[in-house]
């Protein structure tokens, strides 16, 4: 596969799809309320992992993510445990540490929620975040799932704090296997539960130690769909080497691109502290590496043994900030 193609096939992505929507959906919101986008720009704008809440000497986090139907359907359990799982990945994240989580479920039937609890229930124990309260409908007429999460900070990390001049660093966990057929790196359930919670550790103490303040978990938009929320939400742009992304060995490059891994972020770091981020999370067995330099273009190329492309101009289109909102740094 060429780069070119690559880059169309990531466009065309479903992960993309539904990172894109997010602008019609902002937009539709902002129409609805009585002062129009402006009512949007909150204490900390929308695009971050978790809203953040001024509390004290630090911040309420709080998130929620929904599972879509037919991964319930046809993995019941792993769903329930991913619900839990990317929740805690929102708010570490954000700098923060995980208090608590609820849920919303709807099924046909009390059994048919079962699994979907099994799952939520290990994911809630190895990680050792409690699951307080929720909502159930068991006389629906399909299966849906949400869980929603709250968290605390000291200090934050943002999607709106990367700046020029920074290193665009990719952690992951690559001590897993895909969950097939499906785009989901697991490096989770089968992992120590005390290695796991140790791992939470890390983006905090990088927050609370000032060397680093913009970061942003991977998502179902993959690497490259992840950096773009990232860097849009800050007003900047990078050039983006795919041949220093780290990946398992054996894995098709598209699909490694495309991949939600259970473990991964993305952080803007300045380049005298790119070391001392790497050693945090290479003394925990976990891969870093800079994967790229941001600078002030607003346009995300991506580069390749020589070959360039160029994956989004956010001067030209949208990806997930609506035209006519300015983002707030948070």
């Amino acid at each position: 596969m060429t780069l070119d193609e690559l880059v169309r096939a990531q466009r065309a992505s479903r992960g993309f799809g539904h990172k894109t929507d997010i602008a019609g959906m902002l937009s539709s919101l902002g129409s609805a309320l009585p002062g129009g986008a402006r009512d949007l720009d909150q204490a900390v704008a929308v695009g971050d992992d978790c809203a953040a809440i001024a509390d004290g000497g630090g911040y309420l986090l709080f998130a929620i993510e929904g599972m879509v139907s037919d991964f319930i359907r046809t993995m019941p359990w792993f769903a329930g445990y991913s619900a839990v799982m990317v929740n805690i990945s929102d708010v570490c994240a954000m700098g923060g540490r995980p208090l608590a989580v609820v849920d919303a479920i709807w099924s046909q039937g009390v059994d048919d929620a079962a699994e979907v609890f099994k799952g939520m229930a290990a994911a809630a124990s190895r990680y050792g975040v409690p699951i307080v309260g929720g909502h159930s409908n068991a006389r629906a007429d399909q299966a849906q799932l949400a869980v929603a999460i709250l968290g605390r900070a000291t200090r934050l990390l943002s999607s709106f704090a990367a700046r020029p001049g920074q290193r665009l660093l990719m952690a992951v966990d690559l001590r897993g296997a895909f969950v097939e057929p499906y785009p989901y790196w697991n490096a989770s359930t089968e992992a120590p539960a005390q290695r796991l919670r140790g791992d939470l550790e890390i983006l905090p103490a990088l927050a609370e130690d000032g060397l680093c303040a913009a970061a942003k978990d991977i998502s179902m938009a993959g690497t490259l769909g992840t950096a773009l929320m990232l860097l849009e939400c800050s007003g900047v742009g990078a050039v983006i080497d795919l041949a220093r992304i780290p990946a398992p060995p054996g894995v098709d490059p598209q699909r490694w691109l495309s991949a939600f891994p259970s473990f991964g972020f993305l952080l803007a770091v300045d380049e005298q502290d790119v070391e001392a981020v790497g050693a945090r999370f290479r003394a925990r067995g976990i891969a870093c590496a800079d994967i790229g330099a941001i600078d002030a273009t607003r346009t995300v190329r991506v580069e390749r043994h020589g070959e360039r492309a160029v994956l989004w101009d956010f001067a030209s289109d949208a990806f997930i900030v609506p035209r006519g909102t300015a983002p707030l740094t948070a």
